[in-house]
């Protein structure tokens, strides 16, 4: 049988990369391994417990209630999460 599905309440905390904001995201997230210096891409390394991943600059850094930390687009994070407080 065909149901819908409504995905758990799910609680995360999230900082939005600016590419400017690299300190605060390396306080939030407690590392960050590399920093893209390339004015071409300005993507920011994310060294996390599953690899290293890369963040674009609008890209939402993540950190969910287990501490797992992963970028995120910004269409999809507005579209999954609202501002609660």
């Amino acid at each position: 049988m065909i149901r819908k599905y409504r995905r758990k309440s799910v609680i995360v905390e999230a900082v939005r990369y600016t590419g400017g904001n690299i300190m605060e995201i390396v306080g939030f997230i407690g590392s960050v391994r590399e920093a893209g210096n390339d004015k071409a891409t300005n993507q920011m390394s994310i060294k996390t417990s599953e690899g290293t991943i890369e963040a674009d600059v609008s890209d939402y850094i993540i950190k969910d209630a287990k501490g797992k930390v992963y970028p995120c687009k910004p269409d999809i994070f507005d579209q999954t999460y609202e501002v609660i407080e």
